[in-house]
Parts: structure tokens; sequence; C-alpha cells
């Protein structure tokens, strides 16, 4: 692809900032919290903090590459990722390995956030599910005045060809949110984020020049 590409990713954007994801707590049940217009939010309790897991999944009719090169354009990530607002690629060291600032819009009167992220992608040669880590990258570039710098995050991507022109696509990630965050407003990122997301990557992934990417390292 000519553009810069992107996570949230996902960023790659920055989808469920105000929630978190702990590996060790993997025993744990998942929740179904949402279920609408194909697309699944499930949360779990973490120890020690009033922050729940979210897991995001849902179908999307495209092909692996399609949805792949979608999340990793980060230049129009604020048209899918809920309140993510700027997003500017800092490095990309190949088309698949790439760091990126994201800040996201929080209402009032809570602090923006923003963050750092090393997006890495790497594709099961026997099964042809994607990954995508993003890890934040702590001290990466100088904090902003009134915006509060997510240090701790780890997100992952998981796109998982279901037939032709299907995938499935499954989101997790753990992050710190970092300072007081009112309930209300981790409520409305842990309900209406992932699903608004999520819908709007379903319609942004099937831009034409989505469907034209080719990756050399990926098959679909």
């Amino acid at each position: 692809m000519q553009r810069s590409t992107c996570f949230y990713t996902v960023f790659l954007g920055f989808i469920l900032f105000l929630t978190g994801f702990n590996p060790v707590a993997a025993q744990d049940k998942w929740a179904l919290s949402v279920n609408r217009d194909g697309i699944q939010v499930y949360t779990r309790p973490i120890d020690n903090s009033k922050i729940k897991a979210i897991r995001v999944v849902g179908t999307m009719s495209a092909t692996p590459t399609q949805l792949l090169a979608a999340i990793l354009d980060i230049q129009t990530c604020d048209e899918w990722v809920y309140h993510s607002t700027e997003n500017i690629m800092l490095k990309q060291l190949s088309p698949l390995d790439l760091i990126y600032y994201s800040r996201i819009d929080v209402p009032w009167p809570v602090e923006d956030r923003d963050y750092v992220v090393h997006i890495q992608t790497e594709q099961n040669p026997d099964t042809k599910v994607i990954t995508v880590s993003s890890p934040c990258v702590p001290g990466y570039v100088p904090e902003k005045k009134n915006i509060v710098r997510i240090s701790h995050s780890v997100g992952k991507w998981t796109i998982t060809p279901i037939g032709k022109n299907q995938v499935k696509a499954e989101y997790v990630l753990e992050v710190d949110p970092m300072g007081s965050i009112p309930a209300w407003l981790i409520n409305l990122f842990a309900t209406k984020g992932p699903l608004e997301t999520f819908r709007g990557l379903k319609v942004h992934v099937q831009k034409e020049v989505y469907k034209k990417a080719r990756f050399k390292q990926i098959v679909d």
C-alpha cells in the first residue's frame, strides 16, 4: 500500500483504553455483556482492580489481508475507532512493523489520554490466522500538557479466516488507564466503545483501497 498503515488499533488505534486484560487471569470465564449486530462484547473481573477485562468478537465480510490493511491504516483510525482523535505514524520499520502515536478524546472533566504503540504482525503458516500485537512504548515521545500518558497497555488482534471473504475478528487489551476514572465513563467505554468501533470497522474495511491491498508476508 502507498498509504501509511495503521491498528488501532487499532489501534489500532486505542479501542478499549478504559479496559484491562490480565493474562494471569485466563482461567476466569468471560461473561457476555453485549450481543448486537453480530458483535459480542465480553467482560471479566481482574484481581485487585475495578476495571474489567474486555474481549470483542465479530465476523466481517473481508479477506484476512483486507481487514489487516484497514486495521494498519493509522491515518484513518479516527474514522472508525471510538473517540480516536489523533493518529500519527512515528516510524515504519516494515509494512507490518510500525510505531505510532494516538490520542483519545475523553469526555469532560476527565483529561484526554495518549500513548505510543509498537505494532507487530505475524501469520501462522498452517492455519493462516493473523495476530497483531500492539504493546505500549513508554518514553518514546515527550508527554503533552493536560493529556495523561498511558504507559502500560498490551493489545492483540486475532484475524481468523472462516470462509471465502469472511473472517472472525477478535480484540483483547490489557491497559492501565492511569488516574481516577468515574464509573459512568468506564461503563461508556466498556460497552458502547467496543460496539461502535466494530460497527465502524465493518463499514470502513469495505473501502476499495483495502480490497486491493497486498502484503508479501501474508497469504489469504
